[in-house]
């Protein structure tokens, strides 16, 4: 439609400044012509449209020029808000809290005089831990520094096996996966690139030292990807005791569950046995039972052996 098209024109040339016909023509597949058309009617309606002739010529819009407000719709504006609010939850970031309220204050403006249903927030979004009033935002905010003004961090890290070591970084970037905040980072000890947990790193300290310009690796290559979908799975059979219907349908999804007729539920999924596993699993206390594989059941029962010596030998 002409209309989509005047508006991509516009919030194009506002983000890359200075365009050719040629190029707006290509990119969305008219004539140079219709391009021509396209600008007189973005000057009729008010769009400061200026042309420059010669080699480097092109349209672009005036400077300091801004879009108005009801380009965007209430449920536009409220997408930006609830994305905006999420991440001020996860982040200590003045800016962040700054670009809310002016978000915000566009859509108080545009709500003005809409129904109460424009009013509603349907989607809340909250990175925040349950029970945790600051969380990780220290950290977050002190590594997103780092990154901002190229310095190297120290810190104690704590590795899968409970190690505690001290490691000097230069962070790259900050992740968000899973509601669990990581560091993507070159570490001067392994001397590559590594991913580290925040909630695994203590004594954080950001130094003086600046870090080197360096190649980062693309997000396809982030080491849990490869090194999961590499994981020896196994397929797991799961008996759980109706008690723990609710934490099953946290943890799995409903096609790998099937309800029994006693209320006790099965659960068939393909599982890499590590630790993590294993720690799921013990959780459950003794609601669950490992039906397959049998060497997993073997290592719980005697995981659970030792749980019980131990308060034996408390209690003596």
């Amino acid at each position: 439609m002409k209309i989509d098209r005047l508006l991509a024109i516009t919030v194009l040339l506002l983000n890359r400044g200075r365009l050719s016909a040629k190029e707006l023509a290509d990119r969305f597949e008219v004539s140079s012509k219709t391009i021509y058309r396209d600008m007189d009617t973005l000057c009729q309606a008010g769009i400061p449209i200026v042309a420059h002739q010669g080699i480097s010529g092109g349209f672009e819009i005036m400077e300091h020029y801004m879009i108005d407000k009801y380009w965007l719709s209430a449920e536009e504006m409220s997408a930006l808000v609830t994305a905006v609010k999420g991440m001020s939850s996860a982040l200590e970031d003045q800016q962040m809290g700054i670009l809310l309220e002016k978000v915000k204050s566009l859509l108080h403006r545009v709500e003005q005089g809409l129904g109460d249903e424009y009013r509603r927030e349907p989607v809340v979004m909250d990175f925040q831990p349950w029970g945790q009033r600051q969380g990780l935002k220290p950290a977050v905010g002190l590594l997103k520094k780092a990154i901002q003004e190229k310095r190297r961090v120290v810190m104690e890290y704590i590795d899968n096996r409970g190690n505690a070591e001290r490691r000097t970084i230069e962070p790259a970037s900050l992740i968000l996966k899973g509601n669990i905040w990581y560091v993507q980072a070159f570490c001067l000890e392994r001397e590559d690139f590594r991913i580290f947990r925040l909630s695994r790193m203590q004594h954080i300290e950001m130094l003086d030292e600046t870090s080197e310009t360096r190649m980062i690796p693309s997000m396809e290559r982030l080491e849990w990807e490869s090194s999961w979908s590499s994981a020896l799975e196994q397929e797991t059979v799961l008996l759980f005791e109706a008690a723990a219907r609710q934490r099953v349908a946290d943890i799995f999804p409903s096609e790998q569950v099937t309800v029994n007729p006693d209320g006790s539920l099965r659960v068939r999924v393909l599982y890499k046995l590590d630790e993590w596993f294993y720690s799921m699993i013990l959780s459950f206390g003794d609601q669950v039972l490992i039906e397959e594989p049998g060497e997993a059941a073997e290592k719980v029962k005697r995981r659970a052996q030792l749980i019980m010596q131990r308060y034996v030998n408390q209690d003596r």
